[in-house]
This record gives structure tokens, C-alpha cells and sequence, in this order.
């Protein structure tokens, strides 16, 4: 198997880094329960941790593990990521970094 292959098929973790909005931080953590419950229950989801930042309660890290490129591809079109995320949640961020690695 050649290295970008085998890179193909390796798991792949998420760091998202979300500022949100004022007034928003309840609904976000609302709708974020319910995505990380739905996340969760994917086949190729391995984890799925949200944290809050102690300085700043308005800023949130998510960490999430999928099996393999294909396990994050099948996430990102899931209903529950296209109605929680794009629909819910993006309109309510100030702003949003996202990150992908992979173990070196």
C-alpha cells in the first residue's frame, strides 16, 4: 500500500476552535449536545469531546476521531451535521478555525 494510501485509511482527528456570537452560548451548547449524541452513534465516529474555554466562556475546542477519511466525509454529509452545524450552529459563531491531523 503506498503512503498516501495508507494515510487515506488512518484515523483523522477534528480540533475545531469556535467563537460564538454573544447571547448565543446556550443555544450553541444545546444544539451541540444533540450533535455530539448523533455524531457519536456513526459507525466510523470514535470520539467526540466539546470544551469550554475557562478564561473565555465563549469559546469552545471540539475534538473528534473518525476512523478514516470516508468516516469523516460520511459526518459532514449526515443530516444531523447539515441541519445541527450549517443550519444551527455556523449562524450563531463569531468564528471558526478548523483543523485535520492525523497521528505522525
Amino acid at each position: 500500500m503506498t503512503a498516501a494510501a495508507e494515510a487515506v485509511d488512518a484515523v483523522i482527528v477534528v480540533v475545531a476552535r469556535w467563537q460564538v456570537s454573544d447571547g448565543s452560548l446556550g443555544d450553541v451548547l444545546a444544539h451541540l449536545a444533540a450533535l455530539r449524541e448523533a455524531s457519536l452513534a456513526e459507525p466510523g465516529c470514535l470520539g467526540y469531546e466539546v470544551y469550554r474555554s475557562v478564561d473565555a466562556p465563549g469559546q469552545l475546542l471540539l475534538r473528534e476521531a473518525y476512523r478514516d477519511d470516508a468516516a469523516l466525509d460520511a459526518h459532514r454529509k449526515s443530516v444531523h451535521y447539515r441541519e445541527l452545524v450549517i443550519g444551527r450552529i455556523l449562524p450563531l459563531l463569531a468564528g471558526r478555525q478548523v483543523e485535520l491531523l492525523r497521528a505522525a
